[in-house]
């Protein structure tokens, strides 16, 4: 479980480091708070922030259950959240340059969610009928 439980510290991390250059952007676009829009360099890095924290809602508590259902498969639940956060920064990345192919970030941050959930709530139904 510990290798969950990093990878949980990590996608948190991850969104810090994205907060931290939302500011950065609104630094350098001018964009005064409380504006969330204003300069398209700032609305790129906002939705990128955004986004993540949208998905981070579903992410981690399906990561952890995940782990905790499936304690013999950790090593499996880490390699998804891993990709999750691999998806964020492939996502950050395109984004920020051309939203048009922040596609492959997406689905790289999607897909693991996808499965995480499912195998949260098939460890659960389990567990239930046992």
């Amino acid at each position: 479980m510990p290798y969950v439980d990093l990878v949980a510290i990590l996608a948190v991390l991850q969104f810090f480091f994205f907060a931290l250059m939302t500011g950065r952007a609104r630094m350098v676009t001018g964009v005064k708070a409380p504006a969330t829009s204003g300069h398209e360099d700032f609305d790129r890095m906002y939705r990128v922030q955004m986004n993540t924290l949208e998905l981070l809602v579903m992410f981690l508590p399906a990561l952890l259950l995940a782990g905790k259902y499936f304690s013999g498969l950790t090593w499996l639940v880490a390699a998804l959240g891993s990709m999750y956060i691999i998806g964020r920064f492939v996502y950050w990345r395109a984004y920020v340059g051309d939203p048009a192919k922040r596609g492959l970030g997406f689905g790289l941050s999607m897909l693991p969610i996808l499965v995480l959930i499912l195998m949260a709530l098939v460890g659960i139904i389990l567990s239930l009928l046992s």
